[in-house]
């Protein structure tokens, strides 16, 4: 018998490893993918529009979600996910859809690495434009009110982090939680 499908939301601030993790953890489950990055950059594309795009790529991104959790199809969103409102909008997409949800927030505890991974990462979306550091300081990032997963990537590999992430996972009970916050 199948588990309930699961929705694992991956967040935190950029340059955190979010999408490597992300990624991998796609690679490794066959879970669909949902990266809002990815979902503004083919707005900004098509349209007029040029970021900050307020809530549009993650409104498309809770759609395609839903879509497939109401299928049965388990999904890694990938997102920065910087304050309550997101989060509390990917456990309801989690909860309307009949889904489980791990909320997960990568980290990374050394200043200096995460500093040096901001100024040297590739661009893996045409026509993304990366923060600067001072970008990643500034950006508003609420800490978080409940209880989640919380993993430092200067200290943990990305596969080591896949494995925490899908040891957490199968540890999240089947029923889903009727409330959204």
């Amino acid at each position: 018998m199948a588990r309930t499908p699961i929705l694992i939301a991956v967040g935190g601030l950029p340059a955190t490893g979010k999408s490597t993790v992300a990624s991998a953890l796609a690679r490794r489950t066959g879970f669909a993918f949902v990266r809002v990055d990815r979902i503004e950059q083919a707005i900004i594309d098509s349209t007029e529009l040029t970021q900050p795009l307020g809530p549009v790529g993650y409104l498309v991104a809770y759609g395609v979600a839903a879509e497939q959790l109401r299928h049965g199809i388990s999904v890694i969103a990938e997102s920065v996910n910087p304050v309550g409102v997101t989060r509390d909008a990917w456990r309801g997409v989690a909860a309307d859809n009949g889904a489980r949800v791990l909320e997960v927030e990568l980290v990374c505890s050394d200043r200096a690495m995460h500093a040096g991974r901001v100024r040297t990462r590739d661009v893996d979306i045409a026509g993304l434009t990366l923060p600067t550091w001072q970008q990643v300081l500034d950006r508003e990032y609420e800490p978080w009110d409940r209880g989640h997963l919380v993993i430092d990537t200067a200290v943990q590999s990305p596969a080591a982090v896949v494995g925490a992430i899908l040891e957490a996972a199968a540890e999240v009970p089947d029923c889903v939680p009727a409330d959204h916050g």
